[in-house]
């Protein structure tokens, strides 16, 4: 009996759910309507009209507004997934050396985590576009010379040239979500019961290894949720690109709502891009999540 009714207010929420919305779609398409705007897609055909100084795949002003969000989309896809590896190997060292037996690099480690805490994003990925890279006079050779090379154009590393803007917002977003990263990872290892600590050094195995033989492995089911949602926010972070003047998809939806004034049509496809990508992420997560847990039960 509690069962079906259980059952019954799952329906009925979910068609009061699924009304607000149809009324919501019906409201703004009757005021698209009546402004003479109308509700489509086909701007998309029109030329975008203007230029792009980062793109991965070839651009030209000439290309339609599909294309230009595609480029965008590629653009925001290239600097999440760098920043989420730096971010990782960032904040699994800090978390690391954070529940490490060295009383330095412990103290290092939690001054790095809640100097960059207090500090809003916006305002770091401020400090090093215009403090960081277009504050350089000449070139920062160093020791490094042919290998890495950083201007106020950006940075050369191995051939590879990475603009001021990717620069900044790579290096902004990864030293950020690093530091949230590394409180995960030292609560995960913190996790593992002192018995397992003290079991691999009886053995006679080195701090190191038994770290990453023994505890990282039984510490990594507590510290992927946690992993997944900071994941998460990095991809939404992202779109504060627009700040320093980086071609993501958000700065290029902009653009484009702003020269054809669909703003309804615009967001929605901004919704859903960042909706799908979101999932992707989860889902990666999710999948990895569980062959970790299929591994260790075996």
């Amino acid at each position: 009996m509690k069962m079906r009714k259980g059952l019954w207010i799952q329906v009925l929420v979910l068609a009061l759910v699924f009304s607000l919305i149809l009324v919501l779609v019906n409201n703004i398409s009757t005021n698209l309507i009546r402004s003479g705007l109308g509700f489509d897609f086909g701007w998309l055909n029109r030329t975008a009209g203007f230029a792009l100084a980062e793109h991965v795949l070839p651009y030209s002003s000439s290309d339609n507004y599909a294309w230009a969000l595609l480029i965008g989309w590629l653009n925001s896809l290239k600097v999440i997934f760098a920043s989420l590896i730096m971010a990782t190997l960032i904040g699994f060292f800090v978390g690391i050396l954070s529940a490490g037996r060295n009383t330095l690099l412990r103290f290092l480690a939690s001054l790095y985590v809640t100097f960059i805490r207090q500090i809003p994003l916006l305002l770091q990925l401020l400090f090093w576009y215009f403090v960081g890279f277009l504050s350089i006079q000449g070139n920062l050779i160093g020791p490094f010379k042919g290998i890495l090379n950083i201007s106020n154009q950006g940075i050369v590393i191995l051939g590879i040239n990475l603009s001021a803007e990717f620069s900044a917002l790579l290096i902004g977003l990864s030293v950020y979500s690093g530091a949230y990263i590394s409180e995960i990872v030292r609560g995960g290892i913190q996790s593992v019961s002192r018995g397992q600590w003290e079991a691999f050094r009886s053995l006679g195995l080195a701090e190191n290894i038994g770290l990453i033989k023994v505890i990282m492995p039984q510490a990594l089911p507590a510290i992927l949720p946690g992993l997944t949602s900071q994941y998460l926010n990095l991809a939404k972070n992202s779109t504060l690109a627009i700040a320093v003047g980086y071609s993501d998809i958000y700065a290029i939806s902009d653009t484009i709502i702003t020269q054809t004034g669909r703003a309804i049509e615009g967001f929605i496809l901004l919704l859903i891009s960042f909706f799908f990508l979101n999932i992707i992420i989860s889902n990666c997560m999710e999948l990895l999540n569980n062959r970790l847990l299929s591994y260790q039960k075996h």
